[in-house]
């Protein structure tokens, strides 16, 4: 069962859209509670309206998955694990993620 879905161009959860070595990470969408590589991603594939998640109603919810270990997480597990926003990595795998996924939130999560 694949637990990320996009336009993916490997199994690390990158997509044609972001691909860089750190943009390993996908988001769950709450219209459809998927995990999806990005943004474009959801809309390329998907009919319905985008729903998102709020980081305060929905905080126990696991919104962010590790391409490379497939291990889920909290938005705060997410962005506290390396004590330093400019550093962000998986908890479980120690895998890099990118920092300037903070300029999108706002397309993914309710703030």
């Amino acid at each position: 069962m694949c637990l990320i879905r996009g336009d993916l161009v490997d199994e690390e959860s990158r997509c044609v859209h972001w691909h860089s070595p750190l943009d390993v990470i996908a988001i769950k969408f709450k219209c459809c509670k998927t995990y999806y590589a990005c943004y474009t991603c959801h809309q390329s594939l998907e009919s319905h309206k985008v729903e998102k998640y709020s980081l305060k109603e929905d905080n126990n919810e696991h919104l962010v998955i590790c391409g490379v270990c497939k291990t889920t997480m909290t938005f705060d597990t997410y962005r506290s694990n390396s004590g330093d926003e400019r550093s962000l990595s998986c908890y479980a795998c120690h895998a890099e993620f990118n920092p300037g996924c903070k300029l999108h939130y706002s397309e993914y999560f309710d703030m």
